[in-house]
């Protein structure tokens, strides 16, 4: 990311993507799972999203002061609101089929699938980009309304839980001291934390 001064501000939200988790597998240095995404996919039409953190801090008292401060991170739950959900990500992440006829087929028994979520905040100095590792998805509601004098669209919202991965992990995003590479190919791979600790670069996942 091209350095300079921090956002003051954020505002329009762009670039919404998904990238499905396909598999997990074992780390070798850690034994913790990994999860192994397909490349992101762009989900069109973004109109909004409102997420909310969950999980409060609790205070443990001794010595009739608070002694120390207990931080419940669950991640993160809100609604993802987008022009028109695309038929692949109801395959993808819904577990909706295709049947022999081109019909697009809800089931019950419908398997879905958990994705990283990515997105982006433009601000007064640089593009904010985010993503959230582990996200959950449920299905939209159907909802439409009769033509009158003026036209007015129906969107789709789609309820988002954001959880951690096995190592506590839950979203990321970008600061003006990212890398230039990192940052000019944030939609095109789950980029994973990196931490440095002494001279062993210590990494939160496996996953290029």
């Amino acid at each position: 990311m091209a350095k300079g001064k921090n956002n003051k501000v954020k505002f329009g939200l762009n670039n919404v993507y998904y990238a499905k988790i396909l598999n997990w597998s074992e780390s070798t240095t850690t034994g913790e799972k990994i999860p192994n995404y397909a490349p992101p996919v762009r989900i069109p039409g973004a109109v909004s999203l409102s997420i909310d953190a969950n999980g409060e801090s609790e205070n443990f008292y001794a010595d009739n002061t608070v002694y120390y401060v207990i931080n419940n991170n669950s991640g993160y739950e809100g609604d993802l609101e987008i022009a028109l959900m695309e038929t692949i990500f109801a395959v993808d992440i819904l577990g909706e089929k295709i049947d022999n006829n081109g019909l697009q087929v809800e089931n019950t028994d419908a398997e879905i699938s958990e994705f990283a979520l990515f997105w982006e905040f433009d601000g007064d100095q640089n593009h904010i980009r985010h993503v959230a590792y582990r996200c959950a998805a449920s299905r939209p509601g159907i909802n439409g309304n009769t033509t009158e004098d003026s036209k007015t669209p129906e969107t789709d919202t789609l309820a988002i839980k954001m959880l951690s991965l096995p190592n506590g992990v839950v979203k990321a995003k970008t600061t003006v001291s990212t890398d230039e590479t990192v940052y000019k190919e944030w939609f095109k791979s789950v980029h994973m934390p990196e931490f440095t600790a002494g001279n062993e670069t210590v990494t939160a996942s496996e996953q290029s």
